[in-house]
C-alpha cells in the first residue's frame, strides 16, 4: 500500500517486483496486497488508484528448461467500469517450442500496438523509436 501512495503522489518513475502469473494476474496480487494491508478500501477504489500509478507491467516466466524470459511487456490503460484494461505491446514467440536439448526457442514479437504513456515519457525527455513497436519488429 506504501508503495502504491508513493506512486500516485508524484514519484514519476517507481518500480516494484511481485509474483504473478500474467499481467492480469499483477493486477489482482496487487490488489490483494494492499487488502492484507488492512485497510477497509472498495475495490474500485484500490483499482482506480493501480490504474493510475502504473503504466506498464514486465512479466517473466521460468520455463520448464529453466530459463527465464520476460514473456509479456504490457501497458496499464485505464478504467472501464469496474475493470483495469491491459493492452500487450510485446508479447514472447515460443512457438518453435524447444531446441533437441530441451532449451526454450522463441523471441520477443511487437503486438504493432503502440503505448498511451509515450508521451508521458516525452515530458521526461525519453524518447523512443515508433519503429519498435511495429508488429513482429523485436
Amino acid at each position: 500500500l506504501d508503495m502504491l501512495q508513493a506512486m500516485n503522489t508524484g514519484h514519476d518513475g517507481s518500480i516494484c517486483t511481485l509474483h504473478s502469473n500474467g499481467p492480469r494476474d499483477t493486477l489482482s496480487r496487487m490488489e490483494t496486497m494492499v487488502l492484507m494491508a488492512g485497510m477497509d478500501l472498495p475495490i474500485k477504489a484500490i483499482r482506480e488508484q493501480v490504474a493510475s500509478a502504473v503504466d506498464l507491467i514486465v512479466h517473466q516466466t521460468r520455463f520448464k528448461d529453466g530459463t527465464r524470459r520476460i514473456t509479456h511487456i504490457t501497458e496499464v490503460e485505464r478504467m472501464e467500469g469496474d475493470v483495469i484494461t491491459l493492452q500487450d505491446i510485446f508479447l514472447f514467440d515460443n512457438s518453435l517450442g524447444f531446441d533437441g536439448e530441451g532449451r526454450t526457442l522463441g523471441r520477443m514479437r511487437g503486438t504493432g500496438l503502440r503505448p498511451k504513456f509515450l508521451e508521458k515519457m516525452s515530458y521526461s525527455n525519453v524518447t523512443v523509436d515508433p519503429l519498435i513497436f511495429h508488429e513482429d519488429r523485436m
